[in-house]
């Protein structure tokens, strides 16, 4: 019987483990719009974690804002949103992470099925905006964050150096540059200098 008692408490202390893994919808939905312009955060749809770390809609949006919360199985915080339009590609490349793939097979993949038509990059130039804070200033309990971080990207697929004026690198502390140019994913890159 005190066998049971124990293997069932560890049992019990297991499946505690892994519902408490996530935190709740709430606290999720409070830091992921963290990386929303200001009057964009209330009416963005929000991804996250279920309490068995499923991948699901926490909440429905009603504006052109994504965002995603932070994986819970990862130090510190992350967080992203960006614009509607740009979902094809964040949800096929979230699928083929899931498979296993590489970033480089990700995104020789999406190059393909893009350039084949199966989902298409926006026409037009689409943000993404992410927010993170190292473990030390983030306080997974409660959302609150000291010194996070924000950067920008703006998708202009198969845009080029050449045809945006934009450096390949930047050049001084948080000028725009463009990364993957002549890519579906080419985008311009700012990340201001931290601590501004």
């Amino acid at each position: 019987m005190k066998k049971f008692t124990f293997f069932l408490a560890l049992g019990l202390c297991a499946t505690r483990a892994i519902a408490q893994t996530a935190p709740t919808p709430e606290l999720q939905i409070k830091t992921a719009v963290l990386a929303a312009p200001a009057d964009k955060r209330d009416g963005a749809m929000v991804y996250g974690y279920s309490g068995k770390n499923e991948w699901i809609i926490l909440r429905k949006g009603t504006n052109e804002y994504v965002c995603l919360a932070d994986d819970p199985a990862q130090k510190g915080l992350n967080v992203s949103c960006y614009h509607k339009d740009l979902e094809p590609f964040m949800a096929r490349g979230r699928e083929l992470k899931k498979e296993g793939k590489s970033a480089a097979e990700i995104m020789k993949i999406r190059e393909q099925e893009e350039k084949a038509g199966k989902w298409k990059m926006p026409k037009q130039p689409s943000s993404l905006f992410v927010y993170s804070a190292p473990d030390s200033s983030y306080n997974a309990m409660t959302g609150e964050v000291k010194n996070g971080y924000l950067r920008y990207v703006v998708y202009i697929p198969y845009a080029t150096a050449e045809s945006t004026g934009l450096p390949l690198k930047p050049e001084a502390p948080g000028m725009p540059w463009i990364m993957d140019p002549g890519t579906h994913r080419a985008h311009i890159m700012i990340n201001p200098p931290a601590g501004k």
